[in-house]
């Protein structure tokens, strides 16, 4: 890096601290509430809801540890944790054996379904209800934009 940094003006530097706080305290809120009210991280939630949004409530192991923003080892620990609790099961993709497929059981269903009124509306409350629909709007049309960025960056790790 050549040159002198260009610093941050001090509206710059609010909302660099505004957005520090929220990615970092946000999590350990839905954690707290999942964990007190269901006994499980907002990772294994975040992880068995996108298994629930599918058709199938399957999916390949590598797509899901994506959607997740995961790391394919911290997602096989997890769903390790997983198959105990019998929510989930793992079996090699009939399509290409080089790929496992994750599946939602019954019993995983049964969990989010019965977790995700709580946990809906502690996000209610945490990000959508101290904002108008116009800053709802704004809101995302920024944080689109912004995780764009942040996805092409780790794609080209």
């Amino acid at each position: 890096m050549t040159g002198s940094p260009q610093w941050l003006d001090d509206e710059q530097q609010k909302l660099w601290q505004d957005l520090r706080t929220v990615v970092v305290a946000l999590p350990t809120l839905l954690d707290r509430q999942l964990q007190r009210d269901e006994g499980i991280s907002n990772f294994e939630y975040s992880v068995m809801a996108r298994l629930s949004m599918t058709e199938t409530h399957t999916m390949r192991l590598s797509e899901l540890a994506v959607q997740c923003n995961s790391t394919q080892p911290r997602l096989s620990k997890l769903m390790a944790r997983l198959e105990q609790q019998a929510w989930v099961t793992r079996y090699p993709d009939p399509d290409n054996g080089r790929y496992t497929l994750a599946a939602l059981t019954d019993a995983g269903l049964q969990k989010v379904e019965h977790s995700a009124p709580a946990h809906v509306e502690q996000v209610r409350q945490l990000v959508f209800d101290p904002l108008s629909a116009a800053q709802q709007r704004h809101l995302g049309a920024a944080l689109a934009r912004v995780a764009a960025l942040v996805r092409e960056q780790l794609d080209g790790r």
